[in-house]
This record gives C-alpha cells, sequence and structure tokens, in this order.
C-alpha cells in the first residue's frame, strides 16, 4: 500500500479514486492534483513509480489534509458554538445547521423518533 498524507491509501484502484480517500480530497481535487503532478489518473496507484509518488506527496504536502484540516473543521465548530450564534446552538442541539425542514425530515441528525407521552 502507498502511504500519503500518513494515510494507506488502496494499490488496486485507480489513482484518482484512491486519492479520496484522504481527508480533505475529493474526486475534483484528485483529478486536479493528478493534472498538476503529470500522473495518469486511470494507472492502479500500485503501478506507479517511486518518481510519480513522490511527485504526489509533494503536491498533497502544500494541502491542508487530515489532521490539520479536521482540527481547523473542529475549531470553527467550536468558535460557533463560543460565540452562541444561530449555527452554534443548532450545532450544540444536534440540529440541522443549514436550514433544512425539521417538521417531518432530519431523522439522522435528531436521532430515533420518541414516543409520545399523553
Amino acid at each position: 500500500m502507498a502511504r500519503l498524507a500518513g494515510i494507506n491509501v488502496p494499490d488496486n484502484k485507480h489513482t484518482e479514486i484512491s486519492l479520496t480517500y484522504i481527508f480533505g480530497i475529493g474526486r475534483r481535487t484528485a483529478q486536479q492534483i493528478c493534472d498538476l503532478t503529470g500522473v495518469n489518473p486511470t494507472v492502479k496507484m500500485g503501478d506507479l513509480t517511486e518518481e510519480e509518488l513522490d511527485k504526489l506527496r509533494a503536491h498533497i504536502g502544500t494541502m491542508t489534509v487530515e489532521g490539520d484540516l479536521r482540527r481547523q473543521y473542529q475549531l470553527n465548530v467550536k468558535r460557533l458554538l463560543d460565540l452562541g450564534c444561530n449555527r452554534g446552538i443548532r450545532h450544540r442541539r444536534n440540529l440541522p445547521v443549514r436550514g433544512q425542514n425539521t417538521k417531518n425530515n432530519a431523522r439522522t441528525r435528531k436521532g430515533p423518533k420518541r414516543p409520545v407521552r399523553r
């Protein structure tokens, strides 16, 4: 398994797909990384040469991914909680943050239905 940004990415998948196993890299960013480094996105990760892997490591090293990105995300949420703004209150109560309807939906965020007391 190739190791990029502290993550073991699968060898048996295409480069473009394998890069998405790194937190902070989606399909679009993976395509851009492959274009910028000159790596063929349809080649399996296990078939890449060490030079190509070094190019990928160098480019990913310039980006904010994995632990740093997770930490940055958590600090942003904590800042909203400390401010006490509407988004922070929604985070604190485990409700949808971005204005979604909660009368009938949002079961994954709100949890299972509670029995009605009468």
